[in-house]
């Protein structure tokens, strides 16, 4: 970031605290293992099934769904309870669809090595200590949340700002043709233009639009990744009339409870710039694969059922002093079982155009960081002795 000279927003130590809706409560998602014990998330059955997964064995190395191997290593209620909605809040998934190799490979390499992930965690925590690093791994999700004081928006704006004249907005490609080693893209409008490799970094869709002439079994992998609809829905309210339900990051909400909403981040605690001062804004999650309709639905109908939801779950009965709602019809990449043997038959399919590369959230990760990952990874592909330094730097 510090090349583009932008200097990232780290979240408030409140964004620590996460929580899952479950059974009429909110319950604070354990930090540490002590206080998964104790935590009434679970049932003494259920946390003791977590316990017996210390004595799990790595799967048969087929392609699971998140369900069978979070039932398989945690058992049922932990699956319904945790994994579940871990899929609504990172994907807005259904969790019996996607893939544990796409969507989390890491747990499949931490299952690869150790069989149980209990013993994994044990293995990194000893391994973190000894190095000497505070940031010891946890069975809660990690990590930093960092933005901009401006939104995300700030770094494909600065981006765009240095890169000046050399990028071309609101410029839309109909279509990719080979012939003799350049490739040729047909703009809007009719015109042509030629180049040495061609990057794609447009969603799956679109994509598969662009790629169709070129190379229709490319295009035809690509339109079997679903994009489910997902609605957001910004709510402002003042401090006072906020209980102390939404302290944290925000609540997900599992499919078990059966509720209008995926789930809720509470924006200004992350980011205190993200409202004014004494206010606070919500930010709740409808739709999915879990409940695409609903997403579509108009506001009219759709705002007082997640304000019913809210109420019920979080106790906030005041009116909002904002309202705001956005709909992206598609919306995130669904990794689904499979995704991987559809990712090498594309690398195969690829091998016949060299210099033309696909990247993207639609393939190794829906994430920022992923995204930025991967592009530096295409960057050093296409220009190897430029791209590869700069990547390498820190």
């Amino acid at each position: 970031m510090a090349r583009v000279g932008l200097s990232p927003v780290r979240g408030d130590e409140s964004a620590k605290r996460r929580y899952v809706y479950s059974e009429g409560e909110l319950h604070k998602l354990p930090d540490k293992p002590p206080e998964f014990l104790l935590s009434r998330l679970l049932s003494w059955r259920g946390r003791l099934r977590v316990l017996g997964e210390v004595f799990s064995g790595p799967g048969d190395g087929s392609d699971e769904s998140l369900e069978m191997f979070g039932t398989r290593h945690l058992g049922r209620e932990a699956y319904e309870k945790l994994i579940d909605p871990m899929a609504s809040g990172v994907f807005a998934g259904d969790a019996t669809q996607l893939s544990l190799k796409s969507c989390f490979p890491r747990m499949r390499e931490l299952e690869a090595q150790h069989g149980s992930l209990i013993r994994a965690l044990i293995r990194l925590q000893k391994e973190a200590r000894r190095a000497g690093s505070k940031n010891t791994p946890g069975p809660a999700p990690g990590g930093m949340l960092t933005s901009f004081a401006g939104g995300m928006s700030v770094l494909t704006d600065t981006l765009g700002t240095q890169l000046g004249s050399r990028i071309r907005l609101a410029t839309a490609v109909e279509a990719v043709a080979f012939e003799n080693g350049l490739y040729t893209l047909e703009l809007a409008g009719g015109n042509r233009e030629e180049f040495d490799a061609v990057v794609a970094a447009a969603p799956a869709w679109a994509q598969a639009r662009i790629l169709r002439d070129l190379s229709p079994a490319i295009a035809g992998e690509l339109d079997t990744i679903p994009y489910p609809p997902v609605a957001v829905v910004c709510l402002g309210y003042d401090r006072s009339v906020i209980g102390s339900g939404v302290d944290g990051f925000g609540f997900l909400v599992p499919s078990r409870e059966r509720r209008h909403i995926l789930g809720t981040v509470v924006d200004s605690n992350v980011f205190p710039n993200r409202a004014p001062a004494g206010k606070v804004l919500l930010r709740t999650l409808v739709g999915g694969a879990r409940s695409p309709d609903l997403a579509e639905l108009p506001d009219e109908q759709l705002l007082p059922r997640v304000l019913a939801d809210l109420k019920g779950i979080t106790g906030i009965a005041a009116e909002p002093e904002f309202v705001s709602i956005y709909r992206h019809e598609q919306a995130i990449p669904q990794y689904l079982v499979g995704h991987g043997d559809r990712l090498a038959r594309i690398e195969q399919e690829l091998e016949g155009f060299p210099g033309l590369v696909l990247t993207g959230n639609a393939f190794r990760g829906v994430s920022l960081n992923d995204c930025v990952l991967n592009a530096l990874h295409t960057a050093q592909s296409v220009v190897p002795d430029q791209a590869g330094d700069r990547a390498r730097q820190p």
